[in-house]
């Protein structure tokens, strides 16, 4: 034969449990502060942003339709004109940024 057989040792002793779970610990430490913190901080930071929004606020749906405030109808819902009178009706978990309130236009004459 080519291949001698290989036979399987016999342990010499139980490793430490903690040992063996130290990988996976260190696995999960840095998912916490790559992925979980950072995607928790975006949240909170976005609920404030909504939970702000005012009257006359231009915003953007996560559509993509930019539009004004017009009336806040409850915790939920906010009315926006995104054409001359042409207003739909959104749910503000659905707004993906509040810009800031329109300035008006400079007399450059």
């Amino acid at each position: 034969m080519f291949i001698s057989p290989a036979y399987a040792q016999a342990a010499e002793g139980a490793a430490n449990p903690l040992i063996q779970m130290a990988p996976l610990i260190v696995i999960f430490v840095i998912f916490y502060f790559l992925l979980i913190r950072p995607q928790m901080t975006a949240r909170k930071k976005h609920m404030e942003m909504v939970s702000n929004v005012r009257r006359n606020d231009v915003v953007v749906t996560q559509g993509g339709i930019i539009g004004k405030v017009t009336k806040i109808l409850d915790d939920n819902e906010v009315m926006v004109e995104i054409a001359d009178n042409v207003t739909v009706k959104v749910v503000k978990a659905t707004l993906s940024d509040v810009r800031t309130k329109p300035q008006p236009a400079a007399n450059d004459q």
